[in-house]
């Protein structure tokens, strides 16, 4: 219980991804070098601001990078919601100031713009004169990830960088407690520090955007570093980077329905254990098997949750088709939002 519970805590509080280094196993050939020097430019950290955690040295106050963040271009930064959390008065805040180290070391201020809570993103505004912005920014790639596709990422691992790490990617569609959305899991090294750092592809363009490593050492003081990392799905970022600029909040469809797995004859199904919100509106009612949605034939909780934040927009209506008793009904629902 003890291993299980140190994993579940660390996928919270890990920041993540990148070794300690300038380029981690090594950079294939393929890979365009102005790709990867444009990422590196592109790349800043987020410094802690709260001078009580930072210790004065024999060499004065060290910079102290908490996660890391990627220029979009126009002095936007993105970054990871968790990586600018802050605690006050026993609530966990988003700063609404920030200030950023440069790849040329310059410490910028950025005020935010935005965050999302669903998708655990934040975009900010760089502030001061335009010359002092990163002169590099990276784009999204209007293609999603998949099985083997090889990606790398710039950060600050451990608060030093900085850093690139070359991997590939594993499962496109997993998820995590930690985000309501699908994860992209990688196989690439991963520290704390580079939470908000940007996953890219060999044409330098953003597929991803680095949230949480699995830690499994048991002792605080082993935490560290893994090679089992997930990133947040680029076309999702771009969702709510696009309503923040656009000066909309981000929002995601809610459906309402709490699903549980059983067994009926010998296989397994998907039903339904409470509805709330929109489906209960709509006269849902338990233990109605979930069997499609818009005519999509649904088999897992993860097939729901992607086509809904994929494939819907909140206020849209949808069909889904269940079973009830001996008869199969089909059942409209206007869908909330996030």
């Amino acid at each position: 219980m003890r291993y299980v519970l140190t994993i579940l805590i660390s996928l919270v509080l890990e920041l993540w991804l990148g070794p300690l280094g300038v380029l981690a196993d090594g950079a294939p050939s393929h890979r365009p070098a102005h790709a990867i020097e444009q990422a590196k430019r592109a790349t800043v950290g987020i410094l802690q601001t709260d001078a009580s955690q930072i210790e004065d040295g024999d060499f004065g106050v060290p910079i102290n990078i908490r996660g890391s963040g990627i220029h979009l271009g126009k002095g936007i930064i993105l970054t990871a919601r968790h990586a600018v959390e802050r605690s006050e008065g026993g609530k966990v805040l988003v700063s609404e100031g920030i200030h950023v180290l440069t790849d040329n070391l310059r410490e910028l201020p950025a005020i935010r713009q935005g965050a999302n809570v669903y998708l655990d993103v934040a975009v900010y505004q760089l502030q001061g004169d335009e010359s002092d912005w990163p002169m590099a920014h990276v784009t999204f790639s209007e293609v999603d990830v998949t099985y083997g596709d090889e990606v790398f990422t710039v950060g600050y691992p451990m608060g030093r960088g900085p850093a690139i790490s070359f991997g590939t990617v594993g499962n496109p569609n997993t998820f995590l407690a930690t985000v309501q959305s699908r994860l992209v899991q990688v196989d690439l090294s991963a520290c704390r520090g580079n939470s908000g750092g940007g996953l890219l592809n060999d044409e330098g363009q953003l597929v991803g955007l680095v949230h949480a490593i699995i830690q499994t050492e048991a002792l605080p003081s082993e935490r560290g570093c893994s090679r089992f990392g997930f990133a947040l799905p680029g076309m999702l970022v771009k969702r709510v980077v696009d309503a923040v600029l656009a000066g909309k909040t981000p929002g995601f469809s809610v459906l309402g329905i709490h699903l549980e797995t059983f067994k009926e004859g010998n296989r397994w199904v998907l039903g339904v254990a409470k509805a709330t919100g929109p489906s209960r509106h709509a006269g849902f009612r338990k233990g109605d098997i979930l069997v499609a949605i818009d005519e999509v034939a649904i088999t897992t909780p993860a097939q729901l949750k992607n086509y809904l934040i994929e494939r819907t927009e909140p206020g849209q209506t949808v069909v889904l088709r269940v079973q009830r008793g001996e008869t199969q009904q089909t059942i409209s629902v206007k869908l909330g939002k996030s």
